[in-house]
């Protein structure tokens, strides 16, 4: 039926658990975020995750950024204006010489050059010297690409009938309409 107390029994309260205030755990140090870092010469975008901002650098493409983000170890969403200068340096070591860090040589945009005989990556302006000095070379060789080149023409093979026209001869005259010409110049000179 019920239960009874006896008198000597006490009540047994459950004892109110302490409530241990927690550690204050130091706050991470807020890192300021840099709106425009330098990177191999080209001024880039500090909001933008790392990903995103290295393929602002000319030379530098979707797949071999994910290269570099894997092979430093760096997070490709994290910002790149939060970085430290030395995160900086290695990112820029990495680009300057892929092969040294095992990128493969499949990825990187300039194969078996000419000069050196090895595999580089060129980024930034270096490319576009190196393509002037690719053409110039050309046109000492006097091949055919070269020759075409110093023309100002298409040089992989494409049809010239009605594309690439631009200079003095643009567009056709019609026979009739250049014998008027010749008639107005011919009457131009008698007058002088």
């Amino acid at each position: 039926m019920g239960t009874t107390k006896l008198k000597g029994e006490e009540e047994k309260k459950p004892e109110a658990k302490k409530v241990e205030k927690p550690k204050e755990v130091p706050k991470k140090k807020e890192v300021e975020l840099k709106e425009i870092v330098r990177v191999i010469g080209a001024d880039l975008d500090g909001s933008k995750p790392l990903r995103r901002a290295l393929m602002k650098i000319k030379g530098i493409n979707y797949t071999f950024c994910k290269a570099i983000c894997n092979i430093s170890g760096f997070d490709p969403d994290a910002r790149l204006g939060s970085m430290a200068e030395a995160d900086i340096k290695k990112l820029e070591e990495i680009i300057k010489n892929p092969a040294k860090f095992g990128v493969p040589s499949w990825l990187v945009n300039r194969r078996r050059d000419f000069d050196s005989g090895g595999d580089l990556h060129l980024s930034g302006s270096d490319i576009d010297v190196a393509k002037r000095f690719d053409v110039q070379k050309l046109i000492d060789m006097k091949s055919y690409r070269g020759i075409r080149h110093m023309l100002g023409l298409p040089t992989r093979g494409q049809r010239t009938r009605s594309s690439f026209r631009k200079g003095r001869s643009v567009g056709v005259v019609r026979k009739s309409v250049r014998i008027l010409q010749d008639k107005g110049k011919e009457k131009k000179e008698e007058k002088k």
